[in-house]
């Protein structure tokens, strides 16, 4: 039997699909999800002794249950050591999911989302596993790292330490919708976050007194927004875009308390993102040179302007892989071996690739049938899911030629 066409259980795959889409696990709670891998990764013959979860929680900066889980396979045929990954994380709205099988889709039952992104990632490596065993097919070393927190910022990939991951000179990234579209590239993102201090007045009796952190803010939006730098953005040859996802007050609250009083402080969130790195920053500044302005504009009766407080941080890296790349060439071969036409794309969206790559891991990413993600409206195309395990299956057996 030729490997890379190597008999896969469809029925047992979905059976597992549906059992990880039961588990909650939305982003920072990947306890139990990551538990319920370890198990089944077990029932299917991994011995304990190649499973571990890494420190990573620890670098995190918000609450993290557990840190990445990696199970590293020791080869069974001289070859490069491979990577297989995806994320163990769900979105909030995915909370409380039931899956149910209608025809040829797996939907949520109520209204939720439903975790095919990325449950399918992770029953799609868990079924590559146990057929790779059951089947003792030829491999070269493989590790495989599921991640936690992907979804509020990629932060398991960003910290995982590469030393731990076997020194794979490939990566294969699952994550997505259809198999055959091999994403090679994707944007690069900061997220900032704007603080303007104001002065509280009554606003019916003594309005001139005070200074308003909201009229602060308008006049900043409206600025990036006249300026083109809100939404999609283009500059010349420059591309990118911008959002403003939050604006409030302190400790979570309303920014102001009441209609009659000046509103004294305000915070807003935003990202910037690009595949050029540069301009990512560029478009940063703009919404920082916003803020400081319309802070200088908005004055007390004293001559006293708003103070602003902006910070901005790196979430991840552009990077684009050449079409001539190692990693690039052998998913294609074992894409079009088996059956596929698959084309390459880069994406607007960041990926754990981001990370990998900036690790030193050459990484392409491929979907496993979720569809409609981070919507009540989410499925997971069957047949889809299918042919994703196929193509990981394919990647981990093909030889340096495939």
């Amino acid at each position: 039997m030729n490997a890379l066409k190597a008999d896969l259980d469809g029925d047992r795959a979905v059976a597992r699909l549906m059992g990880f889409l039961a588990i909650e696990g939305v982003t920072g709670q990947e306890k139990a999800i990551g538990q319920a891998v370890v198990q089944a990764l077990i029932d299917a013959g991994v011995s304990r002794k190649w499973i571990r979860f890494d420190t990573a929680n620890e670098e995190i900066p918000f609450p993290t249950q557990t840190g990445n889980l990696i199970v590293s396979f020791p080869g069974t045929r001289p070859g490069p050591p491979r990577l297989f990954m995806t994320h163990l994380d769900t979105v909030p709205l995915c909370a409380g999911a039931k899956p149910i099988r209608k025809g040829d889709r797996i939907v949520p039952a109520g209204p939720t989302a439903l975790g095919g992104d990325n449950r399918t990632g992770v029953a799609c490596l868990v079924t590559m596993a146990a057929t790779l065993l059951q089947q003792k097919l030829p491999h070269t070393p493989l590790t495989l790292l599921f991640t936690v927190r992907e979804e509020s910022g990629l932060w398991g990939a960003r910290f995982v330490d590469p030393a731990e991951l076997g020194n794979p000179v490939e990566g294969f990234n699952v994550d997505g919708s259809k198999p055959a579209e091999i994403t090679i590239g994707a944007v690069g993102a900061e997220r900032w976050e704007a603080e303007i201090v104001g002065r509280a007045a009554h606003a019916g009796v003594h309005p001139e007194r005070g200074i308003s952190a909201t009229a602060v803010v308008a006049l900043a939006l409206a600025d990036a927004y006249q300026n083109g730098w809100f939404g999609k953005i283009k500059r010349g040859r420059h591309e990118g875009t911008s959002n403003v996802g939050s604006l409030g007050g302190r400790d979570g609250q309303s920014a102001g308390v009441a209609t009659n009083v000046v509103t004294d402080y305000a915070q807003v969130r935003g990202e910037s993102r690009s595949h050029d790195s540069r301009f990512v920053r560029a478009i940063t500044a703009a919404y920082r040179d916003a803020f400081r302005t319309a802070a200088g504009k908005v004055r007390d009766q004293r001559g006293r302007s708003a103070k602003v407080r902006f910070h901005a941080r790196r979430d991840y890296y552009p990077f684009h892989l050449k079409s001539s790349a190692p990693v690039v060439r052998h998913a294609v071969a074992a894409a079009e071996h088996i059956g596929m036409k698959p084309t390459l794309r880069s994406t607007n969206g960041g990926l754990d690739a981001n990370w990998l790559v900036r690790h030193g891991v050459p990484t392409i990413t491929f979907g496993a049938g979720q569809n409609n993600a981070h919507t009540v409206d989410e499925f997971v195309d069957v047949a889809e899911f299918i042919k994703g395990c196929r193509l990981a299956l394919a990647l981990a057996v093909a030889d340096n030629g495939t």
